[in-house]
């Protein structure tokens, strides 16, 4: 894609759009406009794809069950249309594209859930330097204590 085109792409870009995932337990708040009356219609299903694409081209795939029947719908996630994202829950999956919900019903179809504050927080691995410091000294009075009890 030019140069020209991203630019020009930008200036309807959303400022502020959630970070979507797969996994997602999400509500798209959508703009519906029937005749001269205008309503909001919200889906609520689970993110099974996004498209990274360049600007104003990311899309994600929501995807749920209504009587029985699975729905899916793919959202631009920059479309004037939609009013609001509301991310739910995330579940836990191991995948970038969950296309193997399609054949599961019923109880297979859950999934693992994780609180939403993990998903975006970034794990640091613990500093075991510290903890042997802290260790060491204390070990040292008990060596020098029983070499006192030697001179006595």
């Amino acid at each position: 894609m030019s140069k020209v085109l991203q630019d020009f792409g930008s200036q309807f870009c959303k400022e502020e759009v959630p970070a979507l995932k797969p996994g997602y337990l999400v509500k798209v708040h959508t703009k519906i406009r029937e005749g001269n009356k205008e309503r909001v219609q919200v889906f609520q299903g689970t993110v099974i794809k996004t498209n990274a694409g360049y600007g104003v081209d990311e899309t994600f795939t929501v995807r749920k069950i209504s009587e029985g029947i699975g729905v899916e719908r793919i959202f631009p996630i920059h479309s004037p249309n939609i009013v609001k994202i509301e991310v739910l829950r995330a579940h836990k999956v191991r995948r970038a594209k969950l296309n193997y919900l399609r054949e599961l019903s019923g109880k297979a179809l859950r999934l693992k859930e994780v609180p939403l504050s993990l998903t975006f927080k970034k794990f640091e691995k613990p500093v075991v330097a510290e903890a042997k410091e802290e260790a060491a000294p204390a070990e040292e009075p008990k060596e020098e204590a029983p070499a006192e009890e030697k001179g006595e």
